[in-house]
């Protein structure tokens, strides 16, 4: 298991407003020092969005924008193009503000499953209809992300990677609840064993718990999966090697009490989103993390393990923030982080 120590205190979920690579990266990299990631400015249209981005990975795989979505073609169009030269403006822009850095450095991507219920086969039903399909992308995925993050070592040398996987639509997934074409029907509930070692296999591509090196000679590192929607599946996702678990903090219940102290008990690491991403009043930072302390007595577990336990982030992306709320919530997150700290009680 990843030592939770490792984690920095504070980071972002990915995206930000706006269309300027190097103001996000600058951003990112000054606002969290210790924890930086690489921003994604989906504003930029599609192929900057978050599955537009994570196709212009996929190795032997290509996608192509249709009315509907992105659709799984023969080979690369203009749209695999599009993506892949935002995301090397993206890396442009870090490896300027990262030089001399030392530290972790997170990156992130659609995971397996979100992606199968995202992109669309030749007859418009999602990838998530066809198990072949879905065994074909996450294979695809996996060497992408291998070569994605080769080239992120390649440019900001000094860095420890984390890699975030995102998977909103994992949930609805693992419960049968995404729509078909027509809308009228949803597509089968996926075995979560099959889920869980889909997941397993793809966080393997990066997967550093052992200590040890992978066949290209790199160290591994942490995983983190991230989701936005209701009801995380927590013990799934530990299960499946992740080293972090990144949510909205608002949409926890307490029937997600006992699969929390589990996770933190056996050394994952809550990435906690306290802080909204939409614009609106900020509170204190001592009241952006009250929850988690509610949470923590709750569940009996020691106050001082909370810093070392948790890392305080934004609920989700800020894509549809303005620019000043979004570096405002990254200031913030900091503000709590430190608080929480200070005052773990």
């Amino acid at each position: 298991m990843t030592d939770t120590l490792h984690f920095p205190p504070a980071t972002g979920i990915g995206s930000l407003p706006g269309t300027d690579a190097r103001e996000a990266a600058k951003t990112a990299t000054g606002t969290f020092e210790d924890f930086p990631h690489l921003p994604e400015l989906p504003t930029r249209g599609p192929g900057a969005d978050m599955i537009g981005r994570t196709a212009g990975l996929l190795v032997e795989l290509y996608a192509r924008v249709e009315p509907s979505g992105w659709r799984i073609g023969d080979r690369p169009g203009r749209d695999t193009r599009r993506a892949r030269s935002w995301l090397g403006e993206d890396l442009d822009a870090l490896e300027e503000f990262t030089q001399g850095y030392e530290g972790l450095l997170k990156v992130q991507a659609v995971g397996p499953w979100t992606l199968a219920a995202s992109l669309e086969l030749r007859n418009g039903e999602a990838a998530l209809s066809d198990p072949g399909a879905c065994r074909d992308l996450a294979a695809s995925l996996a060497e992408g992300l291998r070569l994605h993050l080769d080239e992120v070592r390649r440019r900001v040398p000094g860095a420890r990677l984390v890699l975030q996987l995102d998977e909103p639509s994992l949930t609805a997934v693992l419960r049968g609840q995404v729509r078909t074409a027509s809308g009228y029907r949803t597509h089968r509930a996926v075995d979560r064993q099959i889920v869980e070692a889909t997941l397993r296999d793809v966080i393997a591509v990066h997967d550093g718990a052992d200590g040890g090196r992978h066949g290209d000679g790199h160290d591994g590192g942490p995983v983190v999966v991230h989701s936005c929607a209701p009801d995380v599946p927590f013990a799934l996702l530990r299960r499946a090697g992740a080293a972090g678990i990144s949510f909205d903090f608002s949409l926890l219940t307490e029937r997600d009490d006992e699969a929390i102290g589990e996770a933190v008990e056996a050394g994952t690491r809550l990435f906690a989103g306290v802080v909204p991403g939409t614009d609106g009043p900020l509170s204190d930072p001592a009241g952006s993390v009250m929850g988690v302390r509610t949470l923590w007595r709750r569940l009996g577990l020691r106050p001082g393990l909370l810093p070392e336990a948790v890392t305080v982030t934004p609920a989700c992306g800020l894509a549809g923030a303005s620019p000043g709320y979004a570096r405002s919530a990254y200031a913030h997150c900091v503000r709590a982080a430190r608080s929480l700290a200070d005052n773990p009680e």
